[in-house]
């Protein structure tokens, strides 16, 4: 048995997916159902977990779901996010940016986990870093977490 995520899409679904597989190394459209010669549900991988899209009727996303992509280097963490803006995405607060069709996403630094998990106090100095910004820094949450001051 496994579990699928499947994202309802009002008619956009193939654009949405073109997207998220050219955002997301190594990841690719897998299948393509068609209804009547329209797309009805794609199924893709985003870096090898496996999603669903469906064309259906007309649907919202709310910050309730939203892909968490774990970068190991602030170049990935600003080429994700760069992309995102670019076409036509909504920064949030904390590494949560909106795209364009509405799915939110959580972009941040793979090693937040470990941070958040290991010393308190390092983990609050970091936790009050990620409430300051937008697109997370990851430098900046590196000094915090060893307790470095910023620089002058």
């Amino acid at each position: 048995m496994s579990v699928t995520p499947c994202l309802l899409f009002s008619g956009n679904a193939e654009e949405a997916v073109d997207f998220y597989v050219s955002l997301i190394p190594n990841s690719r459209i897998v299948e393509t159902t068609r209804l009547d010669g329209k797309v009805l549900m794609l199924t893709f991988e985003l870096d090898g977990t496996l999603h669903r899209a469906l064309n259906g009727p007309e649907a919202a996303f709310t910050e309730a779901i939203s892909l968490m992509v774990p970068c190991e280097t602030q170049a990935e963490i600003d080429r994700i996010w760069d992309r995102i803006v670019e076409t036509g995405g909504t920064p949030r607060m904390c590494g949560w940016i909106k795209d364009r069709y509405g799915l939110a996403w959580q972009v941040y630094p793979s090693r937040i986990d470990e941070w958040l998990n290991g010393d308190p106090a390092a983990a609050g100095r970091v936790m009050q870093e990620v409430m300051k910004m937008v697109k997370l820094d990851l430098p900046t949450l590196e000094r915090a977490w060893k307790g470095e001051p910023a620089p002058a």
